[in-house]
Order: structure tokens, then C-alpha cells, then sequence
């Protein structure tokens, strides 16, 4: 075949539905960590061991494992014909459009050109289908929930798919828990609208348990969002969940979390440890045991610190030992995902007085690209307190902070850079009128907030005092230019 040909195939590879034409790609991936969690979850016999598969198979692709990639293809396939024969021409799909860029990455395109013919006479049934493909929910679905097991900027994404497969299949449970998991994760973002009001996955979680009572991930995960409101209704649910599935790492984890945040730190390390026993690379178990630990320590502050041999002060210190060893676990094959369990980390150091470790991850995850804008704005504004507490350089937590800030996104993280800005430039004007950062700080904040001529008075005093400092000069023009074409404008 030439590269005339082989180009044209690619083209009509692109327009498949599957997971090498879904958004992340190896860049946004922790390859050997998605590889863990698809492995465990096959291990521990959970349903849809076909979806499972199929991303494995895109993992191993991408790591060069081409022959592993078509076996677990096959895997998926067999599984499809044996629990959906009735359906099977809508399941396989997405697993047809896989074996056909695995079988392009391995160069064999006789075999690319049979998987497109045969999702060809597929899509012939369905009306509304394209040549390859056809966006029905089956399709909708996988694609929810590979966007959902992937970095959190696919979230949103992840929901519409959802939203768009029940549309047509209003009691599909399995996209109804997909749905009502990824609004649980959007809602404790600060500044996502799905933050904002009331719950709508609380609904969500209760139309899976109408639909499929049984369903102890769906009672964990909405005992959590009970749990401050309803708070007997939150606690038999849990046990019940730990009643039906005793041994399944997905509920320990969230019965833990819910036991933790009812301050039983003794249940939840339980749960925690039985759950690592079963699946001892969970990276999610490391750190849920690490906050344990942290939680823990934090609890023994109170005590006095009397001498190298008080008990307090040395359990203290195995506290945080114990705590730092599982938060380095938790990110050991995560260095793209979880910006969270890298704060908590760099967080540790800090405390340890091992600040040359935690300037390296917050250098690490300032150079992350594509992440959710909170994300960003908490990577920001941990960076810049551990530059004024730690560090004590007000000038690069200033930097930090000015960042946070300027990520045009209104979350609790950027009032907070803001709050820390206000206070350290009110402070370093205080001590010194000529300090043009402090001065240049409050014209951005003013410029911020629309109020232009406090802004430009700003800009002009910190000119004076740093006159060639291009960032004024060009906030300063970009001012008055503005203020010109709004005096251009007629009435």
C-alpha cells in the first residue's frame, strides 16, 4: 500500500469513535498507572470487563505492546458475544474501531481495511450513523466513562456524553452511575455551576438505587454526599454497602473516606488496609491512608513537645514518616494525574523542613499543561504560601499568587491568591511607599476589577520607581487605549 493510501486510511481513522480518537492521549496519561487500575479491576471481576479490556488495549498500544493490545481486543470481544449476543453489533463498535488502529500503529493494513469494513455493514442499521461510526448510547457510554477514568479536564466532556446516551435510553444504569459520578466530582470543584446549588448527583445516585438496589459503589458514593445533611440515612447506607461488598476495594475506599470524615480514623484505616490487601498498588488507598495518618498528627498538635524522648514528640514524628511514605506511593506512577495527592505531598516536606523536595514538585506541576483551571489556581496558591511561610521570598510568592490570579476562572483558589496578594503588597507598602511590585500588584487587582483610573494611577507610581519595567508599561498603554476608544465611541 503507498503513503497516498496510507494517509487516506488514517483519514478515515480519524473519524472512528473509540479510545485512540478520544482526547487524552499518551501526553495526558499516567500510562503505567491506568494500566494498575484496568488490571485490578479486571482481577476483581467487575462488570463490564469488556470496557476494561478495551482500554488496556489502548494502553498496551501506546507502550509498544501491539501484540498484548490485540489480545486484550479479543478479550473484550469474546466477553461481548458471550453476555450481549442480542446486542452485540451495538457493543462492539467502539472495540472494532480499537482493532483497527492497533492494527495501523503495527503497520498490518489489510487487517486495518476488514475492521473498517465490517464497522461499515454496521453502521448500515442504524439511520442516523456516519460510514464508521454510529453515536448511539452504547457508544456515548464508553466514551463517558473513558473521559471519566482520565484526567479531570475531561469532566465535563465525560458528563455530556452521558447526558446525551440517556436521552435516548432514560433507564441505561449504567450511564445513569456514570452521569451521577462525574456531576459528584464537578461538584467539589469550587468554580464548576454544578458546585453551585443544590446536588444534582444526589438525585442521580438515587435513580441508580431505584433502578439496581444491589448497588453498593452507588450507596457509598451517595452516603458521601449525604453525609453532613442526612447523617442516619448517610450511615446505613455505608453499612449496607459493607454488608453486601465486605471485600470490594471501590466501597472500602469510600466507606473509609466517610468513616474518616466522621473523625473514626480507627474504622477508616481499617477499611483502608483491607482494601490495600486486595488491590496493593491503589495508588487512591495510599493517599486516602496518608490523610489518615495526617489527620492523626494533626490531632496530636495540641500535645507539648518537652524533650527528644516525650512520647508525644516521637509518635508525632512516626506519624508524619508514616504519613510521607504513602503519599510518595500514591504519586510514585502519577506524575500527570492527581495534582492533589502532589500538593499534599510537597505539603509534608514543608513541614519536615525538607524544602529543596518540595520546591521539585511544585516546580514539576507549574509546567503542567492542560489542567482544570482550579487545579492550576491550587497549584499556584500552595507555591506561593511555601515561598512567603517557608522560603520567605515575598517576591516569588507574589509571582505565584499574580499566576493564580490571572487564570481567568472564579474558584475559592484564586480569592485566596487574591486575599494573599492584597495582604503581602498592603504590608510591603506599609514598610516602604516606593515599593513599585507592591504598587504594580494593586494596578493589576484594580485593573481586574474594571476600575481603570485607580489602575493607571498605580502603574504611573510604580513607574516611577521602576521606569523600565515593560509589564507596567504595557498594562498602562492597554489602559489608556481602552479609555480612548470607549471616549471614541459616539453617544
Amino acid at each position: 500500500m503507498s503513503n497516498t493510501q496510507k494517509d487516506l486510511l488514517k483519514v478515515e481513522l480519524d473519524q472512528l469513535q473509540c479510545h485512540f480518537t478520544w482526547a487524552p492521549q499518551r501526553e495526558n496519561i499516567d500510562l503505567d498507572d491506568m494500566k494498575q487500575r484496568l488490571q485490578d479491576s479486571i482481577d476483581l471481576g467487575v462488570k463490564y470487563q469488556a470496557r476494561s479490556y478495551n482500554q488496556l488495549a489502548f494502553v498496551n498500544c501506546l507502550q509498544g505492546n501491539y501484540e498484548e493490545a490485540i489480545q486484550n481486543l479479543s478479550t473484550a470481544e469474546r466477553i461481548l458475544r458471550e453476555n450481549h449476543e442480542d446486542e452485540f453489533d451495538k457493543r462492539i463498535i467502539v472495540t472494532y474501531g480499537n482493532y483497527a488502529w492497533v492494527y495501523y500503529h503495527m503497520g498490518q493494513l489489510t487487517e486495518v481495511q476488514s475492521y473498517l469494513d465490517k464497522l461499515e455493514r454496521i453502521c448500515k442499521q442504524f439511520p442516523d450513523a456516519s460510514r464508521y461510526t454510529a453515536m448511539i448510547p452504547e457508544v456515548y457510554g464508553e466514551k463517558g466513562w473513558s473521559l471519566l477514568s482520565c484526567n479531570s479536564q475531561y469532566y465535563e466532556d465525560a458528563m455530556e456524553c452521558f447526558k446525551k446516551a440517556l436521552v435516548e435510553e432514560p433507564d441505561n444504569t449504567d450511564c445513569i452511575v456514570g452521569y451521577a459520578t462525574v456531576l459528584s466530582r464537578l461538584e467539589r470543584f469550587s468554580g464548576t455551576p454544578e458546585s453551585k446549588g443544590p446536588s444534582e448527583s444526589v438525585k442521580q445516585f438515587r435513580r441508580v438505587l431505584e433502578l439496581d438496589p444491589d448497588d453498593s459503589v452507588a450507596m457509598v458514593q451517595l452516603a458521601l454526599k449525604l453525609q453532613f445533611h442526612q447523617s442516619a440515612e448517610a450511615l446505613n447506607l455505608v453499612e449496607q454497602a459493607l454488608q453486601k461488598s465486605p471485600n470490594l476495594p471501590y466501597v472500602l475506599r469510600y466507606a473509609a473516606k466517610f468513616y474518616r470524615r466522621a473523625r473514626d480514623v480507627e474504622k477508616a484505616m481499617e477499611l483502608l488496609e483491607r482494601g490495600l490487601e486486595i488491590t496493593p498498588h491503589s495508588t487512591f488507598l495510599h493517599h486516602q491512608i496518608g490523610i489518615c495518618y495526617r489527620t492523626k498528627f494533626n490531632h496530636l498538635k495540641t500535645f507539648p513537645d518537652k524533650g527528644p524522648r516525650n512520647a508525644a514528640l516521637q509518635w508525632k514524628a512516626q506519624l508524619i514518616e508514616l504519613c510521607k511514605h504513602h503519599f510518595q506511593k500514591a504519586i510514585e506512577n502519577r506524575q500527570c494525574t492527581s495534582v492533589q495527592m502532589h500538593l499534599d505531598l510537597a505539603a509534608i516536606y514543608s513541614l519536615t523542613k525538607e524544602h529543596h523536595k518540595a520546591k521539585e514538585i511544585y516546580n514539576h506541576l507549574l509546567t503542567l499543561e492542560g489542567i482544570r483551571p482550579e487545579n492550576k489556581q491550587a497549584i499556584c496558591l500552595q507555591a506561593g504560601l511555601f515561598e512567603l511561610n517557608h522560603m520567605k521570598t515575598e517576591s516569588n510568592a507574589i509571582s505565584h499568587f499574580l499566576v493564580g490570579i490571572k487564570v481567568n476562572y472564579d474558584s475559592k483558589e484564586q480569592k485566596q491568591c487574591r486575599k494573599n496578594l492584597e495582604k503581602i503588597a498592603a504590608s510591603q507598602l506599609r514598610r516602604n511607599r516606593r515599593e513599585s511590585k507592591a504598587l504594580g500588584v494593586f494596578g493589576f487587582l484594580h485593573q481586574l476589577d474594571g476600575e481603570r483610573c485607580e489602575a493607571i494611577q498605580y502603574f504611573e507610581r510604580a513607574l516611577e520607581f521602576d521606569p523600565g519595567n515593560e509589564e507596567y508599561l504595557s498594562a498602562l498603554c492597554e489602559l489608556r487605549l481602552s479609555i480612548e476608544a470607549d471616549n471614541d465611541i459616539p453617544n
